[in-house]
């Protein structure tokens, strides 16, 4: 029985969408659905949790250097500094390098932190990338359903179709190539913009850690004495290297 044009009219523009678009439009609602849950998850992650180099962090490293880098900062009592987890990864540094740790072992532990505290935001990335890659390819499943059903309705046709029967099908494959562009769009942008902040964020995290880690060997070597010229040379060589540990911590 069809329906009535009172119906029809009353149906909500989801409802239209997805009876026009064909069953390939449910999966790229669930998918655009599923981004922006993903992309607030990651917003309200970032806000909390992301490894902020600059202002306490800052603060607290300019007075341990102060204090002749024995006095170890306390651990911060605000609610957002706690959730910061660049706050434990200078206070190891700093207690490393008053403990005179090993220079490997202590940056190695620092490269395993560095990692561990950019690991909550690898998962909702990876969502987001596959869902800017699946939704075109998806628009482009349902263009080749829609032209599917069109030729059928030609080939099961006596004589010649007539328009009304071919725009079914044509309308059906040009609304699920829409929408899967206008998913895919701007989640490729998201992803891009997700991807650019979580280097910097492992830039500045690493800029920090080997300042704590470099001021205090470069104060060791300028104390010790210059006996001999193997002493001077080795001095002139920094005693760590950035590239390894931004390798390692990336």
């Amino acid at each position: 029985m069809p329906e009535s044009p009172q119906l029809s009219a009353a149906q909500s523009p989801l409802a239209s969408l997805v009876d026009t678009g064909g069953p390939v439009m449910y999966v790229l609602i669930a998918l655009a659905v599923l981004g922006l849950l993903t992309f607030f998850y990651l917003i309200i992650t970032g806000t909390l949790f992301s490894p902020r180099s600059g202002g306490r962090v800052r603060r607290d490293v300019e007075r341990w250097q102060q204090a002749g880098r024995t006095n170890i900062p306390d651990q911060p009592a605000g609610f957002f500094a706690r959730c910061n987890p660049m706050h434990g990864l200078a206070r190891r540094a700093m207690s490393g390098v008053t403990q005179r740790e090993p220079a490997d072992m202590l940056r190695e532990n620092l490269a395993q932190g560095a990692q561990k505290a950019l690991q909550p935001f690898e998962a909702p990335l990876k969502i987001i990338e596959v869902i800017a890659a699946l939704a075109p390819l998806l628009g482009l499943l349902g263009t080749v359903m829609g032209m599917m059903e069109a030729f059928s309705a030609m080939a099961t046709t006596e004589g010649r179709a007539s328009a009304s029967q071919l725009s079914g099908g044509i309308y059906e494959a040009l609304s699920t190539t829409a929408a899967g562009l206008v998913i895919a769009i701007p989640f490729a942008a998201i992803a891009a913009w997700c991807e650019f902040r979580l280097r910097r964020l492992n830039s500045q995290m690493n800029e920090r850690l080997l300042g704590i880690l470099n001021a205090a060997q470069t104060e060791t070597v300028v104390d010790a004495p210059r006996s001999t010229a193997r002493t001077a040379d080795s001095s002139s060589q920094p005693p760590y290297q950035p590239a390894s540990v931004a390798h390692a911590a990336g």
